[in-house]
C-alpha cells in the first residue's frame, strides 16, 4: 500500500470518528440500548456506535427494592450527564438521577435535568434537602402541587427535584423545586387522560380534596369534582361520611365545560351515584306488603316520618299510621329524627318511587302502654287475665277507636 493510500484510509477513519462524535447523544436526549452488565451500584448499557453508557441501579429498583431488568434487556433512558473520568454517557430516568459532585449539579442546573434527593428536615419557609452530599433548600410553595400545611409529613422521603438556583463557591447555594417535576408528570398524565375524557366515560380517580359541597378527584393530571348530591344514592351531610383523602375510586363523567383559565381549562362534573345500583329496580320484590323492616328515621314532616330503609330507598310512615288511631298534631310527639324503628310495609309503588309504612305491632303496643299509664280515666287492668297488654294489631286499633267514641 502506498503512502497516498495510507493517507486516504486515515482520512476515512478520521471522517468516521468525527461523524460518530457529532452523532453522540447530548444531555437531555433519549437513547435506546441493551444492558450488557449489572453491578452492585451501576449497570452498563450498549447504545450502539461503539458507545457505552452507565446508569445508577437505583433507577431500576421497584417499590420492593428489586431490580426490574436483566442483562440482555432493552432499555430506554435520558442522557443526564457525562462521566468526567471515563467520558461515558450517564443515563437516568425522567424522575431524576443521583448526581455526584458540584460539576454534575451545575450541569443539571443548566440542562434542567431532574436530580434525586432526600428530604431531611424542615426549615423556615420550606424544606431542607440533601442532594449529592450538598444541602439544598426547597421553598414551601415548591414542595407540592397543593399547599401542604405540615411539611414535616414529607421528611424522610426520597424524591426528584429541579435545581432552580445554583451558586458555586466554597459552599454551594442550591434552591430546588419538587413542584416543577410534579407539574411535568401531571402534564404528561393529563394528555393521556384528556384523550379518554368524555361524558359517560367511567374512569379511576383519587380523592385529593374534601369540602362541604363536594369532593375533588384527580383523574390523572386532570381534576374533576363530585357534588355532594352525586356522592351516594342516599342523603349525606358531608363528603367525609363516604370518602377520605387518598382513597381510590371509580367515577362517571357527567359533563365537561370549557373555561378561560389556562391552569384549569375545563370544569369536569363527576358522579359516584350514577354507578350505583338503583335500589328501586327490585324494591317491590324485596319489600312486600306485610313484611317487617328495620330503618332509621331520616326526617320528620307535619304529615309523617320518612324512614331510610337503605341508601337511596326511603319509605314514609304517614302520621295516621304512627299512633294506632291516636290523634297526633306532629310526628315528633311519638318519634324523632335519627331514631331506629321497626315498621311494617303497607304498600310499594315502584313507578312513583313510594313505599308506605306503618309502625310495627310491637311499636304500637309500646305507644299504647304509655297512653294507658298516662290516662287517669283508664279502667284498672285485670291482673288475673294473662297477657292483657298484648294483642293483635286489629284488637289494639278497636280498643283505641272505642276510647275515642266515648270521649
Amino acid at each position: 500500500m502506498t503512502d497516498e493510500n495510507d493517507f486516504e484510509a486515515l482520512l476515512k477513519e478520521l471522517e468516521k470518528t468525527e461523524q460518530a462524535v457529532a452523532a453522540r447523544p447530548k444531555v437531555g436526549d433519549r437513547v435506546q440500548g441493551t444492558i450488557i452488565e449489572i453491578g452492585d451500584e451501576q449497570l452498563f448499557v450498549d447504545i450502539g456506535g461503539k458507545a457505552e453508557a452507565t446508569m445508577d441501579i437505583a433507577n431500576l429498583r421497584d417499590a420492593e427494592g428489586q431490580v426490574s431488568k436483566a442483562v440482555g434487556d432493552a432499555i430506554e433512558a435520558s442522557v443526564t450527564g457525562i462521566d468526567s473520568e471515563t467520558g461515558n454517557l450517564v443515563l437516568g430516568n425522567r424522575h431524576g438521577r443521583q448526581a455526584h459532585g458540584s460539576e454534575q449539579l451545575e450541569a443539571a442546573f443548566h440542562s434542567g435535568t431532574p436530580v434525586e434527593g432526600q428530604i431531611t428536615g424542615t426549615t423556615k419557609g420550606g424544606l431542607e434537602v440533601q442532594i449529592a452530599g450538598q444541602r439544598a433548600f426547597c421553598p414551601a410553595s415548591q414542595a407540592d402541587l397543593r399547599f401542604i400545611e405540615d411539611l414535616s409529613t414529607l421528611v424522610g422521603e426520597r424524591s426528584s427535584f429541579r435545581i432552580t438556583k445554583f451558586e458555586g463557591g466554597r459552599r454551594l447555594n442550591l434552591v430546588v423545586s419538587r413542584r416543577a417535576i410534579l407539574e411535568q408528570e401531571q402534564a404528561e398524565r393529563a394528555t393521556e387522560t384528556r384523550a379518554k375524557l368524555e361524558p359517560g366515560a367511567v374512569l379511576p380517580g383519587t380523592v385529593v380534596g374534601l369540602q362541604p359541597f363536594g369532593a375533588f378527584i384527580d383523574l390523572g393530571g386532570v381534576e374533576g369534582m363530585i357534588h355532594i348530591s352525586e356522592l351516594a344514592l342516599g342523603r349525606i351531610r358531608h363528603p367525609e361520611e363516604v370518602l377520605r383523602i387518598g382513597q381510590e375510586i371509580e367515577v362517571a363523567v357527567l359533563r365537561i365545560e370549557q373555561t378561560n383559565n389556562p391552569k384549569r381549562p375545563e370544569r369536569i362534573a363527576l358522579s359516584m351515584r350514577a354507578l350505583a345500583r338503583n335500589p328501586w329496580s327490585d324494591a317491590a320484590e324485596r319489600y312486600r306488603p306485610g313484611s317487617r323492616i328495620h330503618g332509621r328515621i331520616e326526617r320528620l314532616e307535619p304529615f309523617g316520618a320518612f324512614v331510610e330503609l337503605e341508601p337511596g330507598l326511603t319509605g314514609l310512615i304517614h302520621i295516621s299510621e304512627l299512633g294506632a288511631g291516636r290523634r297526633l298534631e306532629h310526628p315528633k310527639e311519638l318519634v324523632q329524627a335519627g331514631q331506629e324503628v321497626d315498621a311494617v310495609v303497607v304498600e310499594v309503588d315502584s313507578e312513583r318511587r313510594r313505599i308506605g309504612l306503618s309502625l310495627s305491632p310491637e311499636r304500637i303496643a309500646e305507644g299504647e302502654g304509655r297512653e294507658h299509664r298516662a290516662a287517669p280515666t283508664a279502667a284498672p287492668r285485670d291482673m288475673s287475665a294473662p297477657n292483657s297488654d298484648v294483642g293483635t294489631l286489629g284488637e289494639l286499633l278497636k280498643a283505641q277507636l272505642g276510647r275515642d267514641e266515648t270521649r
